[in-house]
């Protein structure tokens, strides 16, 4: 009983065992070590909370920490090691992704688009003479209604990545469509009295046509295919301005475009519907993909289970576009609809406002890529409202800037045309600021809230109109003012929320 108790029987041991020479100072940290192995984890993390997730998911128990590292669990062990590494938040390797970016010229091609459809009153006008505005309006702003609401829907599931499902809404609604406009063009005509309804109802139905074709060639991105079925149109206008065309030479190049315009929708739709087309024996069905970085379609199977887009949602957006259409009605038939002595047609407002819609749609996607930017560079949310509200003022400035251009050169070269004053200019403008603020708030997703201002300033005007309350000019102004001041005060309250600026 008198040996050591590492001495097995048998074994004669004459000396102590070897004992490790004490080194110099304290013993090494075994934090250290972890420190070390995980120090572009720990640097990258954004919380304390982040490296104890980690950690976690390595297998590291609160024992373990504990006889490991003397430390309690591993909230205390992260908050260690976010406090005694710096924090280094590496870039992305490249350029970063602006999902933004968008070419002028194909911004100003649609503002284009959007304002030659305008010239056909020019080559109708002796078609139209004697008819009145109640075919012509309500027609237009049907077509207007119905066509926003049938564009969201296909954008919504172009989105998705379905481009079957986006062809096969626009296969059923842009028909429906124009058989609305042409219906509601007729029942006004009816319900009016006088020689030149009939053929202004016709007029509408032409226009009620071309308004469905040219949603369906714009929704698909086929710009220039929509430019060319305008030429014949184009053409037959700028001729009429200098000589006296013949009826049937009139109505005839006035037919030819939306012949045109829906030859080409037509075309663009049946053979992207499935059943339409033909496929070969055997060969696997396609369900195109969005890239969202290129905005194209590939042809990859898609995985996507996410549910169809609700009809009720594009409800929103054919209410803008009826609020819209009727402030734009107003800046260009105002004084007209008021019945006032020597009102006149205020054309070159509203060739000036459909002209803009390209620039404008371009200064959208500048202000959401400096947003974006301006949301990656900055630190502090105040530090970012400003920066975005530096850039939203940068390009709403350019675009009421362009749009005061356009007006002043309209009002230069078109014949006869009103005088552009202070009132009926700064009315102008602040429809155009209706106009932008709104688009804005429709990217910004909070579309409702502009649709229902601009709803309630069109009611606003129109029962202004109909009681004969005020003055047509100054109410307009006053309406306008109030609901840019309105729109721009939901524009700066989301403009400091991150969320609003997604892509």
């Amino acid at each position: 009983m008198s040996g050591p108790l590492w001495q097995g029987p048998g074994q004669k041991v004459d000396t102590l065992p070897l004992l490790p020479r004490q080194r110099d100072g304290r013993a090494a940290d075994p934090l250290d070590e972890l420190a070390v192995r995980l120090e572009e984890v720990v640097a990258a993390a954004v919380h304390p909370d982040e490296i104890a997730a980690i950690l976690e998911s390595d297998g590291m128990t609160d024992d373990h920490i504990r006889l490991t590292y003397g430390r309690e669990d591993s909230f205390t062990l992260a908050e260690e090691l976010y406090a005694r590494i710096p924090r280094r938040h590496p870039e992305p390797p490249g350029p970063p992704v602006d999902p933004w970016h968008v070419g002028l010229l194909g911004c100003l091609l649609r503002g284009l688009v959007f304002a030659l459809p305008g010239l056909a009153y020019v080559l109708g006008a002796p078609l139209l003479r004697g008819a009145g505005l109640a075919p012509l309006l309500p027609g237009a702003l049907t077509g207007w209604v119905w066509n926003q609401a049938l564009s969201h829907r296909a954008y919504s599931w172009l989105g998705l990545g379905d481009r079957e499902a986006a062809t096969r809404a626009l296969l059923r609604g842009a028909p429906a469509g124009a058989l609305l406009g042409s219906a509601t063009a007729a029942a006004a005509a009816t319900l009016s009295s006088g020689p030149g309804q009939w053929p202004a109802a016709a007029f509408a139905s032409a226009q009620a046509l071309y308004l469905s074709a040219a949603t369906v060639l714009l929704v698909m991105d086929r710009e220039r295919a929509l430019l060319c079925a305008l030429l014949p149109m184009t053409a037959g206008a700028v001729l009429a301005m200098a000589y006296d065309l013949v009826v049937p030479l009139r109505a005839g190049l006035l037919v030819a475009s939306p012949a045109v315009a829906v030859c080409l929708a037509a075309g663009t739709l049946v053979p992207g519907v499935p059943g339409l087309r033909k496929r070969p024996v055997g060969a696997p069905p396609r369900t195109p993909l969005l890239d969202r970085r290129k905005g194209l379609f590939s042809g990859r199977p898609s995985q996507d289970t996410r549910a169809a887009p609700r009809v009720a949602a594009s409800l929103p957006y054919g209410l803008f576009g009826l609020g819209t259409g009727v402030l734009v009605l107003y800046t260009a038939l105002g004084d007209v609809l008021a019945g006032g002595p020597g009102a006149v047609v205020s054309a070159p407002s509203a060739v000036a406002l459909t002209l803009s819609m390209g620039p404008a749609e371009w200064l959208l996607h500048r202000f959401r890529s400096g947003s974006l930017a301006g949301l990656r560079a900055s630190t502090t949310s105040r530090a970012f409202w400003r920066g975005a509200a530096a850039v939203l003022a940068e390009c709403l400035a350019g675009y009421l800037t362009v749009l005061f251009v356009l007006a002043n050169a309209g009002t230069l070269l078109w014949p006869d045309a009103p005088a552009l004053g202070g009132v009926r200019l700064a009315t102008l403008l602040l429809i155009g600021t209706v106009l932008w603020t709104g688009l804005l708030l429709q990217s910004f997703g909070a579309v409702l809230s502009a649709a229902a201002v601009c709803a309630a300033a069109a009611l606003a005007q129109t029962l202004a109109l109909l009681t004969g309350t005020g003055s047509p000019r100054l109410v307009g102004l006053g309406v306008a003012a109030v609901s840019a001041g309105l729109l721009a005060g939901l524009v700066c309250v989301l403009l400091g929320r991150a969320t609003a600026h997604r892509a």
